[in-house]
């Protein structure tokens, strides 16, 4: 909305000091023109703008022009700038909004607090795209037009036509009552009820949507934390999974149980290593993941996972035995 630009443009100069028809541009996510018109309307409404000719010029505010949010704690400040680093809303497509709010926390925070809470804020990384290993973390790409007609129809509480694409099925179009949002590790998932029955899609599979006029049939109020509590309980617990008995190496514990879908029993043996009962989605999963402990794991069940297991150290040891 323009009013809404309007603002961020205003907020972006009192923060910035001055900055060229460019630069503000490219953070409004706008044409230099539209800015240009920005600019002009601001100066008709009686905002001090004004241009700065030369090579270093731009547009600035006239000094001492800005409003204040009062009642705001150093700590509060805080809490709010490191909430706005968080890469959650990305998976909502609420990034540029997200920014957007955070320009106008900062200007309208009071001057005592504005240096420090930032300068704090500096100290602190929340979830970043890498971790030690180097692993990059990456958020999946949800286009921001499918997303927004998502959101409108979860909070309108109307119904959702969505295009999906579910794992090695032909993507078709279904009607769903939405419930609620969730990011998981920058993963985004709608909750919805599909005539009746609880269904959860992942939003980086909808390739389409189209909020509904007619009302969606769900509860007035939901625990949006119990029902994915309640439906990841389900998941870990149904399908093709498969139970193992391992043994493991403490030190690899946390490594062996973080691949695990869950962990249903649990015992320390005689030489301190421990027994542990793990499920894991699928065949295929169960070997990736005791593949990756090496000797620091063993699994004892299944027998075709332990079969399976010694047919690949096979295949590796014969691929780079000793050739005469």
């Amino acid at each position: 909305m323009r009013a809404d630009r309007l603002v961020s443009l205003v907020l972006l100069l009192r923060r910035h000091g001055r900055l060229s028809a460019a630069a503000l541009a490219r953070e409004l996510e706008v044409s230099t023109r539209t800015v240009l018109r920005d600019i002009e309307a601001l100066s008709a409404a009686g905002v001090p703008v004004y241009a700065e000719r030369g090579r270093h010029g731009g547009f600035a505010l006239l000094p001492g022009f800005q409003t204040e949010l009062t009642g705001l704690n150093h700590d509060e400040a805080l809490a709010l700038l490191v909430a706005g680093s968080r890469r959650g809303a990305q998976a909502f497509g609420l990034g540029s909004a997200l920014a957007s709010a955070m320009r106008k926390v900062v200007d309208a925070l009071p001057e005592s607090y504005r240096a420090t809470a930032a300068g704090a804020a500096q100290r602190l990384l929340i979830d970043p795209e890498t971790d030690l290993l180097a692993r990059r973390l990456v958020a999946e790409e949800v286009p921001d037009a499918v997303v927004a007609e998502i959101r409108r129809a979860v909070f309108a509480g109307h119904k959702l036509r969505i295009h999906y694409a579910a794992a090695n099925q032909t993507s078709q179009w279904r009607t769903v009552d939405p419930i609620g949002l969730v990011t998981v590790r920058d993963q985004g998932y709608l909750l919805a009820k599909r005539s009746g029955e609880d269904r959860t899609y992942r939003l980086s599979r909808v390739l389409a949507a189209e909020e509904l006029a007619e009302p969606a049939q769900r509860p007035d109020r939901v625990d949006l934390d119990r029902v994915w509590q309640e439906r990841s309980t389900r998941f870990r617990t149904g399908g093709d999974q498969v139970a193992v008995l391992v043994r493991v190496n403490p030190a690899r514990r946390e490594d062996l149980v973080g691949t695990a879908l869950a962990v249903r029993a649990e015992e320390t043996d005689a030489d301190g290593w421990l027994r542990l009962e793990v499920s894991f989605q699928d065949s295929r999963h169960a070997e990736w993941a005791l593949w990756q402990l090496a000797t620091n794991a063993e699994a004892l069940a299944p027998q075709w996972l332990r079969t399976s297991l010694r047919n690949r150290a096979a295949a590796i040891a014969a691929c780079y035995g000793v050739t005469s």
